[in-house]
């Protein structure tokens, strides 16, 4: 009876798990985790942190940062019509533009929804003439953008690298799983007045996957019946994520590979000037006037 008991209370604490949302709820008032505002956190790095350009801020257009792999989620046993990759990549990349050395690098002009930004001027030029006559006070000019960032998404792979592990003992066993994607993205510069590309960057990012499991097997009744348990959990990199850390990666490369062909240059923060320090009294001679 005894030998029952054991598996039995097992078998109960794991069916517990599945009221956790429940037990979550009265403790928290809150069954749902509450929004996260998403940080740069791979700008925020030390290591990433850059200095100000000379001259200020440059003026930067992104018309579209698209998917260009035409991946589908992968999914065993039918054909998804998800994409894998995010659809909205020109969002990260205008984000790590703004963000780039503390918001001191790039001044980026809105060229995305350009066809509602024009309409919605044409709408104020059309009604302040209408109500102010010759009169009406004009808009005032848009701001020209001195380089264009183009790219995407060029690659996703999936199942890259593969593999697991796993052990089992007297009916009770642990095992492993893992699984790596990788998604790659190619960021380039274009000077608007030239049409020359100015930097041209790829960066790949791995996506990961773990799957952890626990299973206890106990047979009873001299192996007529069973008893068999499961208790398991993954843990799923974000891929948008994943394309959002490239992405930032691929602005500071950027940067760098500019300031390393001549395009622009890092501002050289002034030194702090140490004061002389003023001896009091007697003069000090050195060892060599006392001899």
């Amino acid at each position: 009876m005894k030998k029952l008991l054991i598996p039995l209370a097992v078998v109960v604490a794991l069916s517990g798990c599945a009221t956790s949302s429940a037990i979550h709820e009265k403790i928290t008032n809150n069954q749902f985790d509450e929004p996260v505002i998403t940080k740069p956190t791979f700008l925020d790095k030390k290591e990433n942190q850059i200095k100000p350009p000379v001259g200020g801020p440059i003026p930067i257009a992104v018309y579209s940062f698209a998917d260009k792999t035409g991946q589908r989620k992968y999914v065993a046993g039918y054909a998804s019509f998800s994409t894998a990759v995010t659809q909205g990549g020109e969002g990260f990349l205008i984000k790590a533009l703004q963000d780039a050395g503390d918001g001191r690098w790039f001044k980026v002009v809105e060229r995305v929804g350009l066809d509602n930004l024009i309409k919605e001027r044409q709408m104020i030029r059309q009604m302040r003439e209408a109500y102010q006559g010759k009169e009406a006070q004009p808009l005032p000019p848009m701001i020209f953008a001195g380089v264009i960032v183009e790219g995407g998404i060029v690659g996703y792979d999936s199942n890259s690298i593969t593999g697991g592990a796993g052990v089992s003992v007297f009916g009770i066993g642990a095992s492993t799983q893992y699984q790596s994607d990788t998604v790659t993205i190619n960021l380039r510069t274009v000077s608007v007045q030239t049409g020359e590309i100015l930097t041209n960057v790829t960066v790949t990012k791995t996506v990961l996957s773990y799957m952890d499991k626990l299973t206890l097997m106990r047979w009873f009744n001299n192996g007529t019946d069973t008893l068999e348990s499961e208790l398991g959990g993954s843990i799923n990199e974000s891929i948008n994520k994943a394309v959002d850390i490239a992405i930032q990666a691929a602005v500071v490369q950027t940067i760098n590979e500019g300031a390393r062909k001549g395009h622009w240059s890092f501002k050289e923060e002034p030194v702090a000037l140490v004061a002389p320090v003023e001896v009091k009294g007697e003069d000090v001679k050195s060892e060599s006037s006392k001899k």
